[in-house]
């Protein structure tokens, strides 16, 4: 893996005849102290790991993040980068911590270092996930821990390196970064004790990793689209949010979750007939939560609470 580009093509088990694992669409100049990311979209399945897998080409895609990539596209135009993973979520998961590993999916004992007990690998949602939605197990056998390590050496870990680049390059170029997780979920995903099913859900690990300000904007701008938006329930943020989120320092990170039932069959894949107005309403709200970050410049109320 080259350092900063995303560009290679071999080297890791099952991407060696794949696209890059991720890229890194840029602006021609980036004029916005925001940075997306789109850990979750990977559709480039290789034939290495579907043979691996149990499941066919279509079940193997309920974890993705259905176009989550295309519905946010436009923010390069407006001026901010944004960082897409080729590689699929079920291959390798990058909003974890990078070894969280099950060791029942592994012929042999994992590093010392590797955290078994957390509770998202007890759920078969690991940086090498055993399941996809509904409980479906991925493998037909177990892997090796050398092909398991590699993912996470030769693309977690310089998938991470671009990210923490790009927010760092975003802070000193304007004295403050907003990152933007981009995320879809299940049509089903319904709030505790409610009635109605959530739009949009906006994280922020409830308060930790963003001002309450920008959080409250997010929420409200979705909202004066005409979107039923919740705030952290059932979703406050990933490790993505968590790890890269320090408001006290000017860098602030949300989580966006759209239901994938705006804009996807999710028995097909197919887009419907609603994905376009809801690209068209996510790029207004970016081009509106910029405006309003760049507005706050004049009283510094992001640079460090």
């Amino acid at each position: 893996m080259l350092e900063g580009d995303g560009a290679t093509r071999g080297g890791v088990a099952g991407l060696s005849q794949a696209p890059v694992p991720f890229e890194i669409l840029r602006p021609a100049q980036q004029t916005q102290p925001f940075v997306f990311n789109s850990p979750h979209s990977g559709r480039v399945y290789p034939d290495v790991f579907l043979n691996q897998s149990r499941l066919d080409r279509k079940s193997i895609r309920r974890s993705e993040d259905h176009y989550v990539d295309e519905l946010f596209s436009g923010v390069v135009q407006q001026g901010a980068p944004m960082l897409v993973a080729n590689f699929p979520r079920a291959w390798l998961d990058v909003n974890r911590e990078p070894y969280e590993l099950d060791p029942r999916m592994f012929d042999g004992p994992l590093p010392s270092y590797a955290n078994i007990g957390s509770l998202r690998v007890a759920g078969g949602l690991g940086t090498i996930p055993r399941l996809v939605a509904e409980n479906m197990d991925i493998y037909r056998g177990r892997l090796s821990v050398e092909e398991g390590l590699s993912r996470i050496e030769q693309v977690y870990r310089p998938y991470h390196v671009n990210l923490r680049k790009l927010i760092a390059q975003t802070h000193v170029l304007f004295g403050r970064a907003v990152l933007i997780d981009c995320h879809s979920m299940p049509a089903s995903v319904r709030i505790a004790g409610g009635t109605r099913r959530p739009d949009i859900i906006i994280g922020d690990r409830y308060g930790a990793s963003a001002s309450h300000d920008l959080s409250r904007v997010a929420v409200s701008l979705l909202s004066s689209l005409g979107y039923h938006v919740v705030r952290n329930k059932p979703y406050a943020g990933g490790f993505i949010t968590e790890h890269y989120g320090r408001p006290g320092r000017g860098l602030h990170a949300l989580q966006i979750e759209i239901n994938r039932g705006l804009y996807v069959n999710e028995s097909t894949l197919e887009r419907t007939a609603g994905f376009d107005l809801l690209k068209a309403d996510l790029n207004d709200f970016a081009a509106r939560m910029m405006a309003y970050v760049r507005d706050d410049l004049t009283d510094g109320r992001l640079a460090a609470e």
